[in-house]
């Protein structure tokens, strides 16, 4: 099975301010809720095929990388999900934009794993666990938040979403000690005892205390003076 889940996961700089449109229709956050009770065949995720693609701005510059996957399972019923839960090795965390070794990559990986950001020492894992898996209906849309506008503005959630989705996909997301939930569009196809999937969205970091640089309180924008709270996110997972 793939999972893939675009939007912007990161887990860098940024989660989630999507605009207000019908909660059955858009992207969101809302705070944790019951966990999906499992039915049907549970499947194993391939951690070596399975990751968080994660991409982080600020108005000079983006950075993006990847989270591996630790472990997973993925309960299926026929051809629908009715569950699953995922985790993710935040001090695995790599950094793509930059070489590796090289002082900048420790700096910014060094960054990145401090109490700045993830405080990786007290919360080196995140996970994602899944409460609810919805049809993706004719005329639902994903409804893009306002950002302000530089040369490194953030992707749009709907330029993160897979072409044709098939479900909404809700699930808790813990990061830093923090469980919000998060739901978004993603391409679901399930056959021959695997699944695959799609997925892509934006998260605003500031939810799950990621607040360094806070957007909010950036005085000057035009000056760089602060990261957007908009980190992008795609999850790829495999499990059969």
């Amino acid at each position: 099975m793939k999972l893939l889940t675009k939007s912007g996961l990161v887990l860098a700089t940024a989660l989630i301010t999507f605009a207000c449109s019908k909660p059955s229709e858009t992207v969101e956050t809302t705070e944790a809720q019951a966990v999906a009770e499992t039915t049907g065949t549970t499947l194993t995720v391939e951690p070596s095929e399975s990751s968080i693609s994660w991409r982080g701005y600020k108005p000079a510059g983006q950075h993006f990388g990847k989270i591996p996957s630790t472990e997973g399972t993925l309960s299926i019923e026929g051809t629908e999900i009715t569950g699953g839960k995922f985790s993710f090795d935040i001090t695995g965390l790599t950094i793509e934009d930059l070489e590796e070794g090289s002082d900048g990559y420790g700096k910014l990986y060094g960054h990145l794993q401090s109490a700045d950001f993830f405080d990786a020492a007290n919360h080196p894992t995140a996970t994602f666990e899944i409460t609810s898996v919805e049809p993706f209906a004719a005329g639902d849309v994903v409804a893009d938040a306002e950002q302000f506008q530089t040369d490194n503005t953030p992707l749009a959630s709907s330029e993160l979403s897979p072409e044709a989705p098939t479900h909404w996909i809700s699930g808790n997301l813990t990061l830093r000690g923090t469980t919000k939930n998060i739901k978004f569009p993603a391409a679901v196809s399930a056959q021959n005892g695997a699944v695959t999937a799609k997925a892509g969205f934006n998260i605003d970091r500031t939810e799950w205390g990621l607040a360094y640089g806070n957007e909010a309180d950036a005085v000057d924008k035009a000056k760089d003076k602060f990261i957007y709270n908009t980190v992008s996110i795609q999850l790829e997972v495999n499990a059969e």
